[in-house]
């Protein structure tokens, strides 16, 4: 049986080999805004960039963590699609680790970047300012989908992360 969709701060994470891009939503769901830019760490025992977002996960009260998956246009998984269920994944034990019951769920992200893009150039942001904010602004997309359908459906969107991943 599908999750209930109860409001509440949700977070969006697109995860890149590079970086990572934050967007949050407010307790209501009305609204997701970008928040921050990580730069990923490369070492995944360190992972500095896990340790910060489960901090801001508690200190917002975060309910959910939406990771991007960016599966192939014909839906299929790739190299950066296990990439992101692996990050997932570290996030989830990470979270756990700290006694924190924020829920992490892979939705669907395909086109969030080409959107991102178009967005920013139609908003006057010129093309060097991009790498600042694409990710965040990918995040945003997906994320404000997410907290959409599941407001309008009544349950958690996406596909939940567990701990045997």
């Amino acid at each position: 049986m599908p999750e209930a969709f109860v409001r509440g701060v949700r977070m969006g994470v697109d995860v890149g080999t590079v970086r990572v891009g934050i967007a949050l939503t407010d307790p209501d769901c009305v609204l997701a805004t970008p928040h921050q830019t990580l730069t990923r760490d490369p070492n995944p025992r360190k992972a500095f960039d896990v340790k910060i977002i489960t901090k801001l996960c508690e200190q917002r009260d975060v309910r959910t963590v939406y990771v991007g998956l960016p599966r192939s246009l014909n839906g299929h998984e790739n190299d950066s699609t296990r990439m992101a269920r692996d990050y997932a994944a570290g996030l989830l034990r990470r979270l756990g680790s700290r006694g924190c019951t924020t829920e992490v769920r892979l939705v669907d992200e395909r086109l969030s970047t080409v959107t991102a893009h178009r967005s920013l150039l139609d908003s006057g942001v010129s093309r060097r300012e991009h790498m600042d904010r694409v990710d965040q602004a990918a995040a945003v997309t997906f994320l404000q989908t997410a907290v959409d359908q599941g407001l309008r459906t009544g349950e958690e969107p996406g596909e939940a992360v567990t701990a045997d991943a």
